[in-house]
Protein backbone atom coordinates (compact mmCIF):
# COMPACT_ATOMS: atom_id res chain seq x y z
CA UNK A 1 0.00 0.00 0.00
CA UNK A 2 1.40 3.38 -1.09
CA UNK A 3 2.39 5.68 1.74
CA UNK A 4 0.45 8.93 1.97
CA UNK A 5 2.79 10.63 4.40
CA UNK A 6 6.48 11.23 5.10
CA UNK A 7 8.24 10.88 8.43
CA UNK A 8 10.56 13.65 9.49
CA UNK A 9 13.10 12.83 12.18
CA UNK A 10 13.66 15.86 14.32
CA UNK A 11 16.11 15.06 17.14
CA UNK A 12 16.68 12.79 20.09
CA UNK A 13 15.41 13.75 23.54
CA UNK A 14 17.33 13.47 26.80
CA UNK A 15 16.60 9.76 27.04
CA UNK A 16 17.91 9.18 23.52
CA UNK A 17 14.54 8.59 21.91
CA UNK A 18 14.26 9.81 18.34
CA UNK A 19 11.30 12.12 17.74
CA UNK A 20 9.40 11.49 14.57
CA UNK A 21 6.96 13.94 12.97
CA UNK A 22 4.72 12.49 10.29
CA UNK A 23 3.97 14.98 7.44
CA UNK A 24 1.03 14.17 5.16
CA UNK A 25 1.93 14.09 1.45
CA UNK A 26 -0.55 16.77 0.39
CA UNK A 27 1.26 19.20 2.71
CA UNK A 28 4.40 18.64 0.67
CA UNK A 29 2.48 19.41 -2.51
CA UNK A 30 1.19 22.60 -0.94
CA UNK A 31 4.73 23.63 0.06
CA UNK A 32 6.07 22.97 -3.46
CA UNK A 33 3.16 24.93 -4.98
CA UNK A 34 3.77 27.81 -2.58
CA UNK A 35 7.46 27.79 -3.48
CA UNK A 36 6.64 27.93 -7.20
CA UNK A 37 4.13 30.76 -6.68
CA UNK A 38 6.66 32.62 -4.55
CA UNK A 39 9.30 32.20 -7.26
CA UNK A 40 7.00 33.59 -9.94
CA UNK A 41 6.03 36.43 -7.61
CA UNK A 42 9.65 37.34 -7.01
CA UNK A 43 10.38 37.18 -10.75
CA UNK A 44 7.34 39.39 -11.41
CA UNK A 45 8.35 41.91 -8.77
CA UNK A 46 11.88 41.99 -10.15
CA UNK A 47 10.51 42.60 -13.65
CA UNK A 48 8.20 45.36 -12.41
CA UNK A 49 11.07 46.98 -10.54
CA UNK A 50 13.26 46.81 -13.64
CA UNK A 51 10.53 48.40 -15.76
CA UNK A 52 10.08 51.08 -13.11
CA UNK A 53 13.81 51.82 -13.18
CA UNK A 54 13.71 52.12 -16.97
CA UNK A 55 10.67 54.42 -16.82
CA UNK A 56 12.34 56.53 -14.12
CA UNK A 57 15.46 56.88 -16.25
CA UNK A 58 13.32 57.92 -19.25
CA UNK A 59 11.38 60.37 -17.08
CA UNK A 60 14.60 61.93 -15.80
CA UNK A 61 15.87 62.23 -19.38
CA UNK A 62 12.61 63.84 -20.49
CA UNK A 63 12.78 66.23 -17.54
CA UNK A 64 16.32 67.22 -18.49
CA UNK A 65 15.24 67.73 -22.10
CA UNK A 66 12.28 69.80 -20.91
CA UNK A 67 14.54 71.96 -18.74
CA UNK A 68 16.94 72.41 -21.64
CA UNK A 69 14.06 73.42 -23.93
CA UNK A 70 12.75 75.81 -21.27
CA UNK A 71 16.16 77.49 -21.01
CA UNK A 72 16.41 77.71 -24.79
CA UNK A 73 12.93 79.23 -24.92
CA UNK A 74 13.85 81.73 -22.20
CA UNK A 75 16.96 82.75 -24.17
CA UNK A 76 14.93 83.12 -27.36
CA UNK A 77 12.28 85.10 -25.51
CA UNK A 78 14.93 87.40 -24.07
CA UNK A 79 16.52 87.88 -27.49
CA UNK A 80 13.10 88.61 -28.98
CA UNK A 81 12.39 91.11 -26.20
CA UNK A 82 15.72 92.84 -26.80
CA UNK A 83 14.86 93.04 -30.49
CA UNK A 84 11.45 94.54 -29.66
CA UNK A 85 13.14 97.12 -27.43
CA UNK A 86 15.59 97.96 -30.21
CA UNK A 87 12.72 98.33 -32.68
CA UNK A 88 10.87 100.57 -30.23
CA UNK A 89 13.97 102.69 -29.68
CA UNK A 90 14.62 103.06 -33.41
CA UNK A 91 10.95 103.71 -34.08
CA UNK A 92 10.75 106.36 -31.36
CA UNK A 93 13.92 108.03 -32.64
CA UNK A 94 12.68 107.99 -36.24
CA UNK A 95 9.26 109.30 -35.19
CA UNK A 96 10.86 112.03 -33.10
CA UNK A 97 13.09 113.21 -35.91
CA UNK A 98 10.35 112.98 -38.53
CA UNK A 99 7.90 114.77 -36.21
CA UNK A 100 10.35 117.56 -35.49
CA UNK A 101 11.06 118.06 -39.19
CA UNK A 102 7.45 117.50 -40.28
CA UNK A 103 8.90 114.94 -42.66
CA UNK A 104 7.62 111.52 -43.67
CA UNK A 105 9.34 108.82 -45.66
CA UNK A 106 6.84 109.36 -48.47
CA UNK A 107 8.40 112.79 -49.07
CA UNK A 108 11.71 111.09 -49.60
CA UNK A 109 10.33 108.25 -51.70
CA UNK A 110 11.59 109.79 -54.90
CA UNK A 111 15.07 110.52 -53.58
CA UNK A 112 18.11 108.48 -54.50
CA UNK A 113 18.81 107.93 -50.81
CA UNK A 114 15.43 106.26 -50.28
CA UNK A 115 15.94 104.10 -53.36
CA UNK A 116 19.31 102.96 -52.07
CA UNK A 117 17.71 101.98 -48.77
CA UNK A 118 15.02 99.83 -50.35
CA UNK A 119 15.73 96.12 -49.80
CA UNK A 120 16.81 94.42 -53.01
CA UNK A 121 15.09 91.17 -52.22
CA UNK A 122 12.55 91.41 -49.34
CA UNK A 123 11.76 87.71 -49.66
CA UNK A 124 15.34 86.79 -48.86
CA UNK A 125 14.77 87.46 -45.15
CA UNK A 126 11.27 86.21 -44.39
CA UNK A 127 11.97 85.69 -40.70
CA UNK A 128 12.95 89.30 -39.99
CA UNK A 129 10.31 91.65 -38.59
CA UNK A 130 9.19 94.19 -41.20
CA UNK A 131 8.84 96.89 -38.58
CA UNK A 132 12.52 96.49 -37.76
CA UNK A 133 13.55 97.24 -41.36
CA UNK A 134 10.97 100.01 -41.56
CA UNK A 135 12.46 101.72 -38.50
CA UNK A 136 15.97 101.30 -39.86
CA UNK A 137 14.94 102.62 -43.27
CA UNK A 138 13.25 105.66 -41.75
CA UNK A 139 16.16 106.43 -39.47
CA UNK A 140 18.90 106.08 -42.10
CA UNK A 141 16.82 107.91 -44.70
CA UNK A 142 16.38 110.87 -42.36
CA UNK A 143 20.01 110.82 -41.26
CA UNK A 144 21.46 110.58 -44.75
CA UNK A 145 19.07 113.11 -46.23
CA UNK A 146 19.88 115.58 -43.44
CA UNK A 147 23.61 115.09 -44.04
CA UNK A 148 23.23 115.64 -47.78
CA UNK A 149 21.00 118.71 -47.44
CA UNK A 150 18.01 116.91 -48.98
CA UNK A 151 15.87 117.64 -45.92
CA UNK A 152 16.36 121.38 -46.27
CA UNK A 153 15.37 121.23 -49.95
CA UNK A 154 12.30 119.12 -49.27
CA UNK A 155 11.19 121.39 -46.46
CA UNK A 156 12.10 124.68 -48.16
CA UNK A 157 8.46 125.64 -48.92
CA UNK A 158 7.48 124.86 -45.32
CA UNK A 159 9.97 127.35 -43.90
CA UNK A 160 8.21 130.17 -45.72
CA UNK A 161 4.69 129.34 -44.56
CA UNK A 162 3.57 127.96 -41.20
CA UNK A 163 1.23 125.17 -42.37
CA UNK A 164 -1.81 124.36 -40.20
CA UNK A 165 -0.29 126.24 -37.30
CA UNK A 166 2.38 123.54 -36.93
CA UNK A 167 6.09 123.99 -36.31
CA UNK A 168 8.54 123.75 -39.22
CA UNK A 169 11.80 122.98 -37.44
CA UNK A 170 13.28 121.94 -34.14
CA UNK A 171 14.14 125.50 -33.19
CA UNK A 172 10.51 126.59 -33.73
CA UNK A 173 9.32 124.37 -30.90
CA UNK A 174 12.16 125.44 -28.63
CA UNK A 175 11.72 129.19 -29.13
CA UNK A 176 7.94 129.64 -29.10
CA UNK A 177 6.54 131.32 -25.99
CA UNK A 178 4.46 128.30 -25.07
CA UNK A 179 7.38 125.85 -25.23
CA UNK A 180 8.21 124.19 -21.88
CA UNK A 181 11.41 125.43 -20.30
CA UNK A 182 10.99 125.02 -16.53
CA UNK A 183 11.88 122.08 -14.36
CA UNK A 184 8.56 120.73 -13.04
CA UNK A 185 10.31 120.04 -9.74
CA UNK A 186 13.92 120.49 -8.71
CA UNK A 187 15.90 117.33 -7.91
CA UNK A 188 18.36 114.79 -9.29
CA UNK A 189 17.38 112.83 -12.40
CA UNK A 190 17.23 109.19 -11.34
CA UNK A 191 16.27 107.73 -14.73
CA UNK A 192 16.88 109.28 -18.13
CA UNK A 193 15.06 109.10 -21.45
CA UNK A 194 15.64 105.96 -23.50
CA UNK A 195 16.32 102.29 -22.88
CA UNK A 196 16.73 101.13 -19.27
CA UNK A 197 16.31 98.12 -16.99
CA UNK A 198 12.82 97.55 -15.64
CA UNK A 199 12.86 99.34 -12.23
CA UNK A 200 10.16 97.13 -10.70
CA UNK A 201 11.22 93.66 -11.83
CA UNK A 202 14.96 94.42 -11.76
CA UNK A 203 15.69 91.26 -13.72
CA UNK A 204 17.78 92.82 -16.49
CA UNK A 205 14.86 93.02 -18.89
CA UNK A 206 14.93 96.27 -20.85
CA UNK A 207 12.18 98.80 -21.46
CA UNK A 208 11.93 102.13 -23.28
CA UNK A 209 11.57 105.04 -20.85
CA UNK A 210 9.50 107.78 -22.49
CA UNK A 211 10.55 110.58 -20.13
CA UNK A 212 12.81 111.44 -17.21
CA UNK A 213 12.33 110.64 -13.52
CA UNK A 214 13.14 113.55 -11.20
CA UNK A 215 13.55 112.62 -7.55
CA UNK A 216 11.52 114.73 -5.11
CA UNK A 217 10.30 114.51 -1.52
CA UNK A 218 6.71 113.36 -1.11
CA UNK A 219 4.38 116.36 -1.36
CA UNK A 220 6.82 118.67 -3.18
CA UNK A 221 4.85 121.09 -5.43
CA UNK A 222 4.98 120.21 -9.13
CA UNK A 223 4.71 123.17 -11.53
CA UNK A 224 3.53 123.52 -15.12
CA UNK A 225 6.52 124.02 -17.38
CA UNK A 226 4.59 126.24 -19.84
CA UNK A 227 1.20 127.85 -20.38
CA UNK A 228 -1.54 125.54 -21.55
CA UNK A 229 -4.76 123.70 -20.84
CA UNK A 230 -5.09 120.64 -18.61
CA UNK A 231 -6.10 117.85 -20.95
CA UNK A 232 -6.17 115.21 -18.22
CA UNK A 233 -5.92 115.10 -14.44
CA UNK A 234 -6.75 111.54 -13.44
CA UNK A 235 -5.30 108.12 -12.64
CA UNK A 236 -3.28 106.94 -15.66
CA UNK A 237 -2.21 103.44 -16.61
CA UNK A 238 1.16 102.82 -14.93
CA UNK A 239 1.69 106.53 -14.23
CA UNK A 240 -0.58 106.69 -11.19
CA UNK A 241 -2.02 110.16 -10.62
CA UNK A 242 -1.18 111.88 -13.90
CA UNK A 243 -1.56 115.37 -15.37
CA UNK A 244 -1.34 116.03 -19.12
CA UNK A 245 -1.10 119.66 -20.32
CA UNK A 246 -1.73 120.68 -23.92
CA UNK A 247 0.42 123.69 -24.84
CA UNK A 248 -0.82 123.99 -28.41
CA UNK A 249 1.30 123.58 -31.55
CA UNK A 250 0.95 119.77 -31.11
CA UNK A 251 3.05 120.05 -27.95
CA UNK A 252 2.13 118.37 -24.64
CA UNK A 253 3.79 117.64 -21.28
CA UNK A 254 3.03 114.77 -18.89
CA UNK A 255 3.55 114.66 -15.11
CA UNK A 256 3.20 111.21 -13.52
CA UNK A 257 3.30 109.40 -10.15
CA UNK A 258 1.80 112.41 -8.30
CA UNK A 259 0.41 112.20 -4.79
CA UNK A 260 -2.36 114.72 -5.45
CA UNK A 261 -3.81 117.24 -7.92
CA UNK A 262 -4.04 121.02 -7.74
CA UNK A 263 -5.83 121.39 -11.10
CA UNK A 264 -8.80 119.87 -12.90
CA UNK A 265 -9.38 118.71 -16.46
CA UNK A 266 -10.10 121.63 -18.80
CA UNK A 267 -8.46 124.23 -16.58
CA UNK A 268 -6.13 126.84 -18.08
CA UNK A 269 -2.74 126.98 -16.34
CA UNK A 270 0.19 129.36 -16.55
CA UNK A 271 3.90 128.70 -16.54
CA UNK A 272 5.08 127.99 -12.99
CA UNK A 273 1.60 127.28 -11.60
CA UNK A 274 1.38 124.40 -9.12
CA UNK A 275 -0.54 121.56 -10.77
CA UNK A 276 0.07 118.78 -8.26
CA UNK A 277 2.43 117.25 -5.73
CA UNK A 278 5.25 114.71 -6.04
CA UNK A 279 4.51 111.16 -4.94
CA UNK A 280 4.87 107.49 -5.81
CA UNK A 281 1.43 106.49 -7.10
CA UNK A 282 1.15 103.92 -9.87
CA UNK A 283 4.07 101.74 -10.93
CA UNK A 284 6.81 103.41 -8.93
CA UNK A 285 9.70 102.51 -6.62
CA UNK A 286 9.86 105.80 -4.71
CA UNK A 287 8.76 109.41 -4.53
CA UNK A 288 9.53 111.23 -7.79
CA UNK A 289 7.97 112.94 -10.81
CA UNK A 290 7.87 111.28 -14.22
CA UNK A 291 8.11 114.09 -16.79
CA UNK A 292 7.47 113.72 -20.53
CA UNK A 293 7.48 116.08 -23.49
CA UNK A 294 5.39 114.91 -26.45
CA UNK A 295 5.44 116.40 -29.94
CA UNK A 296 2.53 115.17 -32.05
CA UNK A 297 1.93 112.52 -29.37
CA UNK A 298 5.48 111.18 -29.82
CA UNK A 299 7.67 111.27 -26.68
CA UNK A 300 10.91 113.20 -27.23
CA UNK A 301 13.94 113.67 -25.00
CA UNK A 302 12.89 116.19 -22.29
CA UNK A 303 16.48 117.10 -21.33
CA UNK A 304 16.71 120.00 -23.79
CA UNK A 305 13.54 121.50 -22.28
CA UNK A 306 14.86 121.46 -18.70
CA UNK A 307 16.47 124.91 -18.78
CA UNK A 308 15.26 127.02 -15.88
CA UNK A 309 14.14 126.58 -12.32
CA UNK A 310 11.08 128.37 -10.98
CA UNK A 311 13.25 130.18 -8.42
CA UNK A 312 15.55 131.57 -11.11
CA UNK A 313 12.64 132.87 -13.19
CA UNK A 314 11.18 134.57 -10.13
CA UNK A 315 14.56 136.16 -9.42
CA UNK A 316 14.81 137.48 -12.98
CA UNK A 317 11.22 138.76 -12.86
CA UNK A 318 11.90 140.52 -9.53
CA UNK A 319 14.96 142.26 -10.92
CA UNK A 320 12.83 143.67 -13.71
Amino acid sequence: MKKRFYIVFVSRDEQGNLNKVPVPLHYAYIFVAAAVVGLFTIVGLAGSYSRMLIKTARFNQLRQDRESLRQDYARLQKANHEKDVQVASLGALANEVSALYGLTTSKLAGSSTAKLLEPKDPASAPLVDNSYFKSLDTFYTLRNSASSGLTARVLAPSFQTNRLGGMSSISDWETIADAPSLWPVMGPITSSFGQREDPILGNGEGEFHKGVDISAVLGTPVRATADGMVEMAAFGNGYGLEVVIDHGHNLKTVYGHLSGFNVTTGQQVTRGQIIGFAGHSGRSTGSHVHYEVRIRNTPVNPHKYLRESYASTMTVAGNH
